[in-house]
């Protein structure tokens, strides 16, 4: 008889964890997997291949009692093996939901101490008194992100992994020779959802300052910073065009000539590993998680000084093709020696094998 895995998650809106955990069920069919989300909305249609989808619909986050009631109700009636969940909202009422005979994992998508809800004193509060309640085993998606977890939370490790986010590197692939979409512009694309944590604000003022260059940046995503950004681009006169959110995004990379991202935190950027996996050249902020993900395969360029992202995107508009074409390579090379699915499958089975393991 087959495992039982509930699998806990804020919403199946198309974002990087929820990306993650769907591709994942898809690729261990011997289990059985009975996904349950605190509000609906599902992005994903028959791509979220699950024996049952249940979504506990709480009108807001100030109706959380009830989803503590409706979680635990859900537990006693499906039985699972194992829950395993992700992002805080869902981690926090698991932990005082799943009883302790029922291996609970968690999988922390960022660096926390850098992350916008982190900086709220309630949410780490909370995350610390929920870890010592009922210590879940960690899966998080950096090595750099799993120390600062405990030690940013001043807690002692139960379990704790460090398992890489994966691109598929057979879909997201491209022949260098792949076409532009205008040879005589220096095309740059951002892909990622139009809110505050990707800074686009940033490179928009980087791009204001080099309007007179042939130079343009398209951005790929929707969300309620829309207004915002395109009052920006008007303001300022950027070669900047908000694109909004499309499906067939591998089809689209490969037409730019570098791929930019301005983000102040991330987890482990799936839309970076997607376009390393595409051979695309990067130019990214100096962030932790960034470096870790790309190492020397990346150009970085400094969040405090404007002037530095726009002085780079100048000079590589302008810098030998060669150039690009080796780190776009490299890039690919790196995706697939480290961050493909078939390496974090395996990760991810020990791990379920072992708290399993452990519980039987």
């Amino acid at each position: 008889m087959k495992k039982k895995i509930v699998h806990f998650i804020f919403n199946l809106y198309r974002g990087g964890a929820e990306t993650m955990m769907v591709r994942v069920i898809k690729e261990l069919p011997e289990y059985e997997h009975v996904v349950v989300t605190l509000f609906p909305g599902n992005n994903f249609g028959d791509e979220l291949q699950c024996k049952k989808w249940v979504c506990l619909n709480i009108k807001s986050l100030l109706a959380l009692p009830l989803a503590f009631f409706k979680f635990k109700k859900l537990i006693n009636s499906e039985k699972p093996d194992l829950v395993h969940t992700h992002l805080f909202w869902p981690t926090l009422v698991a932990r005082f939901s799943v009883p302790k005979k029922i291996p609970l994992i968690t999988t922390v998508h960022a660096f926390i101490a850098t992350s916008v809800e982190y900086k709220h004193w309630y949410i780490r509060f909370l995350d610390r008194l929920s870890y010592k309640f009922r210590k879940s085993i960690i899966i998080v998606v950096a090595k750099g992100a799993l120390n600062e977890y405990f030690s940013f939370l001043k807690l002692k490790p139960y379990k704790a992994y460090a398992l890489y986010t994966f691109v598929d590197t057979a879909r997201f692939n491209v022949s260098l020779s792949a076409p532009k979409i205008d040879t005589d512009v220096f095309k740059l694309i951002a892909v990622g959802a139009l809110r505050k944590q990707k800074n686009y604000t940033y490179i928009i003022e980087a791009m204001a300052l080099i309007k007179d260059k042939n130079i343009e940046l398209d951005i790929y995503g929707s969300g309620n910073l829309k207004e915002e950004l395109q009052g920006q681009i008007n303001t300022t006169g950027a070669k900047v065009n908000l694109k909004g959110e499309v499906k067939n995004i591998e089809q689209i990379i490969p037409q730019y000539d570098l791929f930019v991202m301005s983000s102040t935190f991330e987890g482990f950027s799936l839309g970076i590993l997607e376009a390393m996996a595409m051979r695309m050249p990067l130019l990214l902020s100096d962030i932790a998680s960034f470096k870790e993900q790309c190492e020397d395969i990346a150009w970085y360029f400094s969040l405090g000084d404007v002037q530095d992202a726009s002085r780079q995107i100048n000079a590589l508009s302008m810098a030998d093709k060669n150039i690009l074409f080796q780190k776009a390579e490299a890039g690919r090379q790196r995706a697939i020696n480290n961050f493909t699915l078939p390496q974090h499958i395996m990760g991810l089975q020990k791990i379920y094998d072992d708290a399993l393991g452990s519980n039987h």
